[in-house]
């Protein structure tokens, strides 16, 4: 008999793996504070390439899992002469970032609605540049290799794969690493985890070989690291990511069986206590992987 972990290792067609409801309101508005939280944590939009981004002028860029779509939005104003293309599963959110292009008058920004874990709609050596961030918000581990075979397909010869993936934060709340145990937990209990004993997420120590496996060449790390201690800069962006996040995520906790709502209500009131407090110390760190499609 197959544990949650192998059943879920390859999603079926439609299934929803969203740890938070993609289409709750509340969500939206939290990714479009994450999407700008996370770019300034990291240094800019693509930090890794210090003398120039692999951009050709006529290039294109595809970001998955787009969300609001903010990178997607803040690329195209930065590179006008790149077409760059966010795809997300949920319609709402494609609407979104639809609207904010038409609105800041971005004409090579577009935005189409595609679900990352299935083929996608574009023709083979369309990319100079496949992103990702934080994808572990719904993949499977045993729907990696499917989707870094398809960015392979999708990317032009000598094109840029590049995916920031992350682990929780680290912090002195006692309530908030409770919290972060229960959500790792619940992850290993649905099969979306990479960690051996469910005390992390797990993705970032695999996904250097997820990508190298996957056959992309010249494969580099990049770590950022994002203080948000009581009193930096970082603090009250990051504290704003919990305090819509903590609510968002608990009806995945109680659907997996971890926590009781009031147990989780408590729980959260007494992180988002213990945030505020003026010793509070929290590190939030990311890793960015990119590679290189073969020449050949």
């Amino acid at each position: 008999m197959m544990d949650s972990a192998e059943k879920n290792s390859v999603p079926e067609e439609g299934q929803n793996t969203y740890v938070i409801d993609s289409e709750n309101a509340g969500e939206l508005a939290r990714l479009m504070h994450q999407d700008q939280m996370l770019t300034r944590g990291m240094g800019g939009l693509l930090p890794e390439f210090p003398e120039g981004a692999p951009l050709p002028e006529g290039g294109r860029v595809l970001d998955l899992a787009c969300g609001p779509g903010g990178w997607a939005l803040e690329l195209a104003f930065a590179y006008p002469k790149v077409e760059v293309i966010g795809v997300d599963i949920s319609q709402a959110v494609i609407e979104y970032a639809r609207a904010q292009a038409w609105s800041r008058g971005l004409q090579n920004a577009h935005f189409q609605v595609m679900n990352v874990m299935q083929p996608l709609a574009f023709p083979d050596a369309t990319f100079d540049l496949v992103n990702g961030r934080l994808l572990l918000g719904f993949m499977l581990p045993g729907a990696w290799p499917k989707l870094l075979a398809e960015c392979r397909r999708l990317l032009k010869p000598g094109g840029v794969i590049r995916l920031t993936e992350a682990e929780l934060p680290l912090s002195t709340s006692p309530a908030l690493e409770r919290l972060h145990a229960l959500f790792c937990e619940a992850l290993k209990k649905a099969g979306q985890s990479f960690s051996a004993d469910g005390r992390q997420v797990g993705i970032t120590p695999v996904l250097p070989k997820l990508v190298r496996q996957a056959g992309f060449r010249e494969v580099k790390l990049r770590a950022s690291a994002v203080e948000w201690s009581m009193g930096t800069e970082a603090h009250y962006a990051v504290f704003k990511d919990y305090l819509m996040g903590l609510e968002l995520g608990q009806p995945f906790l109680i659907k997996m069986g971890i926590a009781t709502q009031e147990e989780l209500r408590l729980l959260s009131q007494q992180a988002l206590a213990e945030m505020q407090q003026e010793e509070f110390c929290g590190l939030y760190s990311l890793l960015t992987v990119w590679g290189y499609a073969p020449q050949d």
